[in-house]
């Protein structure tokens, strides 16, 4: 008779955030996972029943990283916080050998390549995904998929007015992909009477990125493709946070499975 593999440790960091409360409850539901800490300084000392009533009664959220990854030994960390404590709060869990999994936006090159040295250099594995969401990596590899036939393309993001970072991640890898699956520069026009400097978006990879901060919006997309006589639209428009917890907990599994950094959902669907 096989026994039943323990459950996955799991550590949430900002638990009592918008996306960290959605992350608490969908570990909780989960039979191979064990939530053993919530950090947040707004929920230190407080149940995390309050964020949802599955949890122990007596599991408490603190207030510091490192003194909860001592006392709970996790074998994850979800990191969904700020680009202000985000890198701090990596560097913490790799120095003491716990699986990173984040889902916080805002790290640069100079920072994911400190983070593969850092994870290489502990032999334990970190994971970023720009976006959580199946729709949305979905979305970025049919957006790839088309590249290559049209020379003309834009991007247009949109997300809630609390959002921190422009462009989100997910148009910025967007970009990427589909800079990587051609074979040139897409096409450009500069436009010479700019009324309104930034009104024609951000640049990356030659692609314009336009973002949208508005109530309303949680995180939308659409890729633009323009040719002659016709315009393909690939849209992926989220409804609720939940869309991004199964990309997350795929992650929560797969993670210790892993070399250094990787970033991308698609490399591990």
């Amino acid at each position: 008779m096989s026994l039943s593999p323990e459950p996955i440790r799991v550590l949430i960091t900002g638990a009592w955030g918008q996306m960290g409360r959605f992350a608490v409850s969908a570990v909780l539901s989960q039979p191979d996972m064990q939530l053993v800490a919530a950090v947040d300084p707004a929920g230190g000392g407080h149940s995390v029943t309050e964020l949802d009533p599955r949890a122990a009664a007596d599991l408490l959220g603190a207030r510091q990283l490192g003194a909860a990854l001592e006392e709970t030994h996790p074998e994850v960390m979800v990191d969904f916080t700020s680009p202000a404590v985000v890198r701090g709060n990596l560097e913490t869990a790799l120095k003491h050998g716990v699986a990173c999994v984040v889902g916080t936006t805002g790290l640069g090159e100079t920072d994911l390549k400190m983070l593969d040295n850092m994870a290489r250099r502990h032999n334990t594995a970190c994971f970023v995904a720009p976006n959580f969401s199946l729709g949305a990596n979905l979305m970025m590899r049919f957006a790839a998929e088309a590249a290559p036939s049209y020379d003309w393309v834009e991007i247009i993001e949109r997300h809630h007015e609390r959002k921190q970072d422009a462009p989100s991640g997910t148009a910025l890898r967007t970009a990427e992909l589909i800079a990587e699956a051609r074979e040139r520069p897409v096409s450009s026009t500069p436009t010479t009477a700019d009324k309104a400097p930034g009104s024609r978006g951000g640049e990356k990879e030659h692609i314009r990125i336009h973002a949208v901060r508005l109530p309303g919006y949680v995180a939308n997309q659409e890729v633009v493709f323009g040719g002659a006589g016709e315009v393909l639209r690939i849209e992926h428009c989220t409804t609720s946070r939940e869309c991004f917890m199964p990309g997350m907990l795929l992650a929560v599994r797969k993670v210790r499975e892993l070399e250094g950094l990787v970033v991308g959902l698609e490399n591990i669907m």
